[in-house]
């Protein structure tokens, strides 16, 4: 009955009715690639030679799915924004309505939006899937259907929060909060292990957003650190940017939370399990001891994801000054993320072991493990 009542409660969250405004824009179509010509003129677009493509499209999905368009492609060799294609490629197409009324393709503007991707990343997802099944067995499957409870927490809810005026530093704490509850009670159980391990979790967390927003401040950085924040600012003018940078630095960092947590909790229970005359003094110590050596890989874990991707700012570092570097605001953003997360994980370490050795010596043997989505 347990085990129903908390698959219960996970779904319903996974669909709390937030939703974000979508407006009247057309659903875009994908589409293939059929033949591709040249303008043999470039043009000059300020100051760059521009190439024309001339494609010609079949529409794949939509109420026009069949039929074949002509949409102009230009290039102006940068590779940051050109979409280059050629024939046989499957693209993304961008609808707009010339009139409100359509009845066929002259009725509308087809433009490039971009290469169809998604199947590539489907295969990688189910040959992801694939291998936690039949590694992690039982395990494996309580930690997809985590990972996507995790991902609906986070389009269902973070988002329209967000887009809502909602605080993004108290929006992120909900979800990692939820998504941490999630997860760790499906792989763990309901015991006083896995409860450690959401209490260290999430206070660690919060943690994380104090240091964030204190940063934040006191830094002065901007929130835009990247070009995708100006896309969201053209947008949306209104939202709170420095609050989402605060948001991301906090997801960021709850992963490696919840890993350290998880092993630390789990070591003091089994060292509980295996002489239960031990009192909270000890499995404390048992627990920090432990706590220390997952610091410095953890740690360097956390900075070196950051570092892989800000690989072209570290780039970027050999022609700028120094002093200047360190003082960008991109720079500066990503080195706070890295150093902010990685104070949360130290401070996860103490957290936990104090929170497990009480709960896990308090807990009686006969309830310890009452709840288990693993027997």
């Amino acid at each position: 009955m347990k085990k129903f009542i908390v698959f219960v409660f996970v779904f319903l969250c996974s669909f709390i009715p937030c939703f974000a405004d979508t407006g009247n824009e057309l659903p875009s179509q994908t589409g293939e690639v059929i033949n591709v010509t040249y303008d043999d003129n470039e043009n000059i677009v300020e100051g760059q030679n521009t190439e024309r493509q001339i494609a010609q499209i079949r529409i794949k999905s939509g109420m026009f799915k069949g039929e074949t368009v002509t949409v102009e492609n230009m290039l102006t060799g940068n590779p940051a924004y050109d979409i280059q294609i050629h024939k046989g490629d499957k693209v993304i197409l961008h609808v707009e309505a010339k009139t409100d009324n359509i009845s066929s393709t002259n009725d509308i503007n087809y433009y490039i939006a971009d290469i169809k991707r998604d199947n590539i990343l489907w295969l990688l997802f189910g040959v992801f899937c694939l291998c936690l099944v039949l590694i992690g067995k039982k395990k494996g499957v309580f930690s997809l259907i985590s990972i996507v409870a995790t991902l609906a927490y986070v389009f269902i809810i973070l988002v329209p929060l967000i887009l809502h005026g909602v605080c993004p530093v108290l929006s992120a704490l909900i979800v990692g909060i939820l998504s941490t509850i999630t997860t760790i009670y499906f792989v763990g159980g309901l015991n006083a292990k896995s409860t450690a391990a959401i209490t260290g979790t999430s206070a660690s967390l919060i943690l994380a957003a104090i240091l964030s927003t204190l940063t934040i401040s006191l830094a002065k950085l901007t929130g835009f650190a990247g070009e995708e924040n100006l896309f969201l600012f053209s947008a949306h003018q209104e939202l709170n940017f420095k609050g989402i940078l605060a948001a991301s630095m906090m997801l960021a960092a709850l992963g490696a939370l919840m890993d350290t947590a998880v092993s630390i909790a789990s070591t003091i229970n089994e060292i509980h399990n295996t002489d239960d005359t031990l009192g909270v003094k000890a499995l404390f110590k048992s627990g920090m001891n432990v706590g220390k050596d997952i610091i410095g890989t953890m740690s360097n874990t956390l900075i070196l994801v950051y570092m892989g991707s800000a690989l072209p700012l570290i780039l970027l570092s050999n022609n700028i000054d120094f002093q200047k570097f360190f003082n960008l605001n991109q720079v500066a953003t990503e080195i706070s993320s890295a150093l902010i997360g990685s104070i949360a994980i130290l401070a996860c370490v103490p957290f936990t072991a104090i929170i497990a050795a009480v709960l896990i010596k308090k807990s009686k043997p006969d309830i310890n493990t009452d709840f288990d989505f693993n027997k």
